[in-house]
């Protein structure tokens, strides 16, 4: 089909998934560039494609041929983009694996950059708490380069939850700068689940109570922290190698 106005119903849409509140309520949410395309159509997630370009057409999915003038009205990035795509949320899974959990993550680039780490260092689920940022953000998706179709994510409390991994079996480690044992003396047991904090205080106290051991990453004292995002690459990096 080819659109031309930016008054059409479907663009209106489109326009409308870049809010989060539409976007839970319909259960789809919008995809920019090739590449993350790409991933998309690996994990048959894709629902329509959107470009100027016929190229990006694929067989029974239906495809929009549009105005540059469109792509620039539905896309949320600043230079112009090639192609866009309507994609179905992932219904979430059971836990399972070793799984890292994340308290009041705000920034949508650490969180697509915890993502991409979780996916490379053999996290199998990652847990987000009700107060961290919308995984379907579009600065988080761009962030973490499509690795999101290929990670089992839950939004649950976080209490709750480290009461049931407890159940399992699961050894809960948390990070704390001033109070944890050093990354380097730890030996990760099987069934480990990892929780990273907010990016200015950190986990929440009650939450490190019900951990089985607190971990820091030595650093120079002339360096106060680290971005949540590299901490967290370096502790998945470790318990990895591990």
């Amino acid at each position: 089909m080819k659109i031309e106005s930016l008054n059409n119903p479907h663009v209106k849409n489109w326009i409308k998934l870049k809010e989060k509140k539409y976007r839970d309520q319909v259960g789809l949410f919008l995809i920019e560039g090739d590449h993350i395309l790409e991933e998309a159509l690996k994990n048959g997630v894709v629902e329509e494609i959107l470009s100027s370009n016929p190229v990006f057409a694929v067989e029974n999915i239906p495809f929009f041929e549009v105005k540059e003038t469109i792509l620039k009205k539905v896309s949320s990035q600043v230079s112009s983009t090639n192609v866009i795509a309507v994609c179905k949320k992932r219904s979430e899974k059971k836990i399972e694996g070793n799984v890292c959990l994340l308290d009041h993550i705000q920034d949508p680039g650490n969180l697509g950059t915890i993502i991409r780490s979780c996916v490379a260092f053999g996290i199998n689920t990652l847990i987000v708490s009700l107060d961290t940022v919308d995984i379907y953000n579009e600065k988080v998706i761009r962030a973490s380069e499509g690795m999101l179709f290929h990670l089992n994510i839950i939004k649950k409390d976080l209490q709750e939850t480290i009461e049931d991994l407890k159940g399992k079996g699961y050894t809960i480690y948390g990070t704390n700068v001033k109070k944890g044992i050093s990354l380097k003396d730890v030996t990760p047991k099987n069934n480990y689940a990892i929780i990273l904090g907010n990016e200015g205080s950190g986990i929440k106290e009650n939450l490190q109570e019900k951990c089985d051991d607190l971990i820091t990453i030595p650093i120079e004292s002339s360096c106060e922290s680290l971005n949540v995002g590299i901490a967290t690459s370096i502790i998945l990096y470790t318990f990895y190698k591990k």
